[in-house]
């Protein structure tokens, strides 16, 4: 209770802006969702309002809650989508710097990093043997 007894409106409003608080009410909020690891508290069209003490904000909401379990939830709620994986098979960087040192076909550069088991300069090395020739 405030001392001094009881305070009318523009009273306690001065008071509180004395004290560096405001007061603002959040107009037309639909709904409010609290999510806590099994359950979501949902309330419907409830009344929000914005408490600021010395630049720290407090949301006050009143209203009616329904309880529910957090299965329901959207599933845009749930873990960020994995990234999709990268193409199988050895990197394009490799690819053709084996084709530009041994001007093989993208074919035959492919078929030697598999043989070599992703390694580039082996893979080199191969094709230019097979050749029958060096760099």
């Amino acid at each position: 209770m405030i001392p001094g007894g009881r305070m009318n409106p523009r009273q306690l409003e001065l008071m509180m802006k004395r004290l560096g608080m405001t007061n603002e009410p959040v107009p037309d909020v639909e709904e409010v969702i609290i999510r806590t690891r099994d359950k979501e508290h949902v309330l419907r069209q409830p009344e929000v309002t914005i408490l600021t003490v010395q630049g720290v904000r407090t949301y006050q909401v009143v209203g009616t809650t329904e309880v529910r379990a957090r299965s329901a939830a959207p599933a845009a709620a749930g873990p960020p989508a994995a990234t999709p994986a990268p193409p199988p098979g050895p990197p394009e960087e490799d690819i053709n710097l084996v084709m530009e040192q041994t001007g093989a076909t993208r074919e035959a550069a492919l078929q030697a990093l598999e043989q070599t088991d992703g390694a580039p300069a082996e893979a080199i090395l191969h094709l230019l043997a097979r050749r029958g020739g060096g760099g």
